[in-house]
């Protein structure tokens, strides 16, 4: 791992504690502030690595020129929409009920 290796302190070890909801009691603090102090290490060495270089990045960044223009468009008709169903009742569909006594 690194040349200088960083110890977990009091204080953040117990907030871990608190948030994986351990209790000091019933955990062994030595073994775990050497876990702890061991998965720091990883991320020490894997920020030696420079990866502001690497063409094959997760996202590639999108151009805003090659995104659509906002445009505001009519929509459907509500005699359209009317067309599109025998349960079109005051403007809403009508659809089998989801929540009930099972849920």
């Amino acid at each position: 791992m690194s040349t200088h290796e960083k110890k977990i302190d009091e204080q953040t070890l117990d907030a871990l504690l608190y948030l994986s909801r351990l209790s000091p009691e019933s955990t062994n603090l030595e073994v775990l502030r050497s876990q702890v102090d061991q998965i720091v290490g990883y991320f020490d060495l894997l920020s030696e690595y420079d990866d502001s270089q690497n063409p094959y990045d997760a996202y590639p960044a999108t151009q805003a020129e090659n995104l659509r223009e906002d445009e505001v468009v009519s929509g459907l008709a509500i005699s359209d929409v009317k067309k599109v169903s025998e349960e079109f009742m005051d403007g809403y569909f009508r659809v089998p009920k989801v929540l009930g006594e099972g849920a």
